[in-house]
C-alpha cells in the first residue's frame, strides 16, 4: 500500500527522533551507579583537594557517588593508561592535568595517545606557579634576577618537584626565554624541595602556588613573580613573568576527561554539570582560597587547551633535553 506523503513523512520524522529520543533518555538516566574519577596524584595534594572538590559537587548533582581514586605513578601515565583502557561508559573518568600535555614529549614511548584516546569533558581549574627564591639571594625582582643569573652562569640552582613536572617545565621555559643558564636539581615531589629552597641549599623555583603561599606570607620565601597571565587575587601585589618576559606563561590546569567514544550525550551532561559547579559561590570561593581560577567552557575548548599545551610543552622538552629519570 501507498502512504500519503505527509504520513510518510510523519513515520520518517519519528523515526529519525527515536535515536535522539533515546540519547536525552541515557543521558537523563546516567549515572546509575558509583563513577569512578581517576586522580594520579597522591592523597592530600592540591590536585587530590580539587579533585575531591569536584567529585562531591557532581555526586551531589547527579545522585551517584564519584569516588576519587588515587593512582599515582610513572608521572600520571598509571591513572592515565588505566582511564584509557576503561569502557566508554562515563564510568571511569579521569582528573586530567598539565602533566598530560608534559608527556607527550617527555616520554619517548607511551602506551597511549592523550589527545586521541581521551575525550576531553570540560577544564575545570587553573593554578598559577609563582616564582620564589631564597631571601639570601640578593634581587627583588625578575629583570634583577634575569640580570644576576648571566652574571653568574650555571651557578644558580633551580629546584623542581621532579624530571618533566609543572615546576620542572616552568623553569625551563623561563631559562629558554630569559637566556639564562641554572643547575636543574629535581626532587622527589615538591615537599622536600621547597625544604631545600628554605634552606638555601638550591636558589630559585617555580613552585604551584598553594604550596609556597604559607612560606610567602611568613616572609621565608620572596615571591618574585607569578607565571600566569594575570596577576593572582591571592598575591595581587606580585607581577607576573610575562610582565618582564612577554608571553611567557605557564601554570597547572585541571580538567576532566573520559575514554574516547563516551557518548556525547554523557560528555555534554558532564560538561554542563561541571560548569555549574565552577560557577557555585562556595566552590569558587574555596578554589580562590586554593590560590586557582575558574576555567569552564565547552569539552571543544579542553580539547583546545590540551592541544595548544601538548605543542607548548614539546618545544620546550626538546629545548631542555630532559628525560624521565
Amino acid at each position: 500500500m501507498k502512504l500519503p506523503r505527509r504520513q510518510f513523512l510523519h513515520l520518517a520524522l519519528s523515526a529519525a527522533a527515536v535515536p535522539a529520543v533515546s540519547r536525552i533518555a541515557r543521558a537523563q538516566a546516567y549515572p546509575t551507579r558509583p563513577v569512578r574519577l581517576v586522580v594520579f596524584f597522591p592523597a592530600g595534594g592540591v590536585g587530590d583537594i580539587l579533585a575531591r572538590l569536584m567529585g562531591q559537587w557532581l555526586s551531589e548533582r547527579l545522585g551517584q557517588p564519584f569516588v576519587i581514586e588515587n593512582r599515582p605513578g610513572a608521572g600520571g601515565n598509571i591513572g592515565t593508561e588505566a582511564v584509557v583502557r576503561s569502557p566508554s561508559d562515563g564510568y571511569t573518568l579521569l582528573w586530567a592535568t598539565s602533566p598530560n600535555a608534559i608527556n607527550a614529549t617527555f616520554y619517548d614511548k607511551l602506551n597511549y595517545n592523550f589527545i586521541r584516546d581521551i575525550a576531553p569533558v570540560a577544564a575545570t581549574i587553573r593554578v598559577p606557579n609563582v616564582m620564589v627564591v631564597n631571601p639570601s639571594l640578593p634581587v627583588k625582582t625578575v629583570p634583577e634576577f634575569i640580570a644576576y643569573a648571566k652574571a653568574n652562569p650555571g651557578k644558580l640552582n633551580m629546584a623542581s618537584g621532579g624530571n618533566g613536572v609543572p615546576s620542572h617545565v616552568a623553569g625551563e621555559l623561563f631559562k629558554m626565554m630569559a637566556g639564562v643558564d641554572m643547575l636543574h636539581v629535581p626532587y622527589r615531589g615538591s615537599a622536600p624541595a621547597l625544604t631545600d629552597l628554605l634552606a638555601g641549599q638550591v636558589h630559585v623555583m617555580f613552585d604551584a602556588m598553594p604550596s609556597s603561599i604559607e612560606h610567602i606570607r611568613s616572609s621565608k620565601l620572596r615571591p618574585l613573580a607569578v607565571t600566569t597571565m594575570a596577576r593572582s587575587d591571592v598575591l595581587p601585589d606580585i607581577p607576573t613573568v610575562g610582565d618582564v618576559l612577554p608571553g611567557f606563561e605557564a601554570s597547572t590546569w585541571f580538567g576532566v576527561g573520559a575514554p574516547k567514544n563516551t557518548p556525547a550525550d554523557i560528555v555534554a551532561r558532564l560538561n554542563i554539570e561541571v560548569n555549574r559547579g565552577l560557577g557555585d559561590p562556595k566552590m569558587k570561593l574555596r578554589i580562590t582560597e586554593l590560590g586557582g581560577t575558574a576555567l569552564a567552557g565547552s569539552p571543544a575548548d579542553f580539547g583546545k587547551l590540551i592541544a595548544d599545551e601538548t605543542e607548548k610543552w614539546a618545544k620546550v622538552v626538546k629545548f631542555s633535553g630532559a628525560k624521565p629519570d
